[in-house]
């Protein structure tokens, strides 16, 4: 039904329970199509990424790839190498997405970086939809999105980027971080994906999933990051 947009993602799936459907659009991340979406990522979150979670990380044995996988190149490339056709099927996805949402009674809602950390302000596809949200994690401090007010951005934490946590929260954004065991009072982000409705300006906890259980790097943390005074 779509070229480029997804469902099927168990989180974001959880939505519906409040009137969300999200839809999803996964790139190859870091830069394993050959071109790099991740731009501030850290050897933590490469190592321990969510692109090889659920389907994404079902091998055939003796494999290093799967037909998801071969699809998230595709799509990168494609998002590169075709980058007027590839805003052009979006832009469709988009709109067949509403309506498919609309058809169901559920809000459609859209996280164009599922496994990347592209600045999708940049390709002017979302003041297309000002009347539909948009959501994202990034690790790009700065990004101009004042004048797109349906796009919600919550700051990832990792290691060795301590120093723009703080900055983050101190610009009022909240900050999603992966804990081995979410610390008591820390608000859960694994409830579901709806970031756009959380409070602002707060830390986000996630359980370490897959790869990340067995992180030593710092990207998983045993403490709460700094935090703003």
């Amino acid at each position: 039904m779509f070229k480029l947009l997804s469902t099927a993602n168990p989180k974001i799936q959880k939505g519906t329970a409040k009137g969300y459907l999200s839809f999803i659009l996964h790139l190859a991340p870091a830069d394993l199509s050959g071109r790099e979406v991740c731009p501030k990522r850290t050897k933590g979150c490469t190592a321990a990424c969510l692109n090889t979670a659920g389907r994404g990380g079902m091998f055939k044995r003796g494999e290093t790839t799967n037909v998801i996988q071969k699809a998230r190149i595709r799509k990168t490339q494609y998002f590169f190498e075709h980058r007027n056709s590839f805003l052009q099927d979006l832009e469709a996805d988009i709109r067949k997405a509403v309506k498919f949402a609309e058809r169901q009674g559920l809000k459609p809602v859209f996280r164009l970086n599922g496994t990347s950390d592209l600045s999708w302000e940049k390709y002017y596809i979302i003041e297309k939809f000002p009347d539909v949200q948009f959501y994202d994690y990034t690790k790009v401090l700065g990004r101009k999105i004042s004048h797109l007010p349906n796009y919600h951005l919550t700051f990832s934490a990792a290691d060795g980027n301590d120093s723009d946590v703080a900055e983050a929260l101190l610009q009022g954004m909240s900050v999603a971080t992966v804990f081995d065991q979410i610390p008591a009072g820390v608000y859960s982000a694994d409830e579901d994906d709806l970031r756009f409705l959380d409070p602002k300006g707060i830390v986000l906890g996630l359980k370490a999933k897959g790869r990340a259980k067995k992180d030593t790097s710092g990207f998983v943390r045993r403490t709460i990051p700094i935090v703003a005074a």
